[in-house]
């Protein structure tokens, strides 16, 4: 038995949400809200700023990264402001530079508190969603966590009722 279980001081379960620019992102964000709630768990979000690809601009590089943080960074403040009522508390919120599915394996090996991966799956006909089928490859044996697949199609109704 680890420490915390045995002093009476459980660790709330942390739901992380990979945030980007995909519709589904909003489907995993809710029902990763609501089990936070009915567990008496945390919403943790992620935003990854990736690398623009023309590097030789270095001036025009660094101003574009600054409005691309501003509005990562407004971006999550909205999406706080709508989900802690929903999750019962203040969501974590992680936002870093580089490749996302880089950042996401390196944010979860350093951060021990996050217990659950949600990621919700793509409703085109390209598949999955890039993440997804990089972590349910080789990947997903180095994950300490596991990983919950939520139907990008699902309403809130829909949500509510699986969670």
């Amino acid at each position: 038995m680890s420490d915390n279980v045995m002093s009476g001081s459980v660790q709330p379960r942390v739901f992380l949400v990979v945030v980007d620019e995909s519709e589904e992102y909003r489907v995993a964000v809710h029902y990763a809200a609501r089990r936070a709630a009915h567990t008496g768990g945390r919403l943790a979000l992620l935003y990854v700023i990736e690398p623009a690809e023309m590097q030789q601009w270095m001036a025009i590089e660094e101003l574009a990264r600054a409005e691309r943080r501003e509005a990562a960074e407004e971006l999550l403040q909205s999406l706080c402001e709508e989900l802690s009522p929903v999750a019962g508390s203040m969501p974590i919120v992680y936002i870093r530079e580089g490749r996302r599915r880089d950042e996401l394996m390196t944010l979860i090996s350093e951060e021990p508190g996050i217990s659950i991966l949600v990621l919700a799956a793509g409703t085109s006909a390209e598949g999955p969603g890039p993440l997804i089928s990089y972590l349910t490859g080789k990947p997903a044996a180095r994950l300490r966590i596991p990983i919950t697949i939520v139907p990008g199609g699902l309403t809130l109704d829909e949500i509510d009722a699986l969670s």
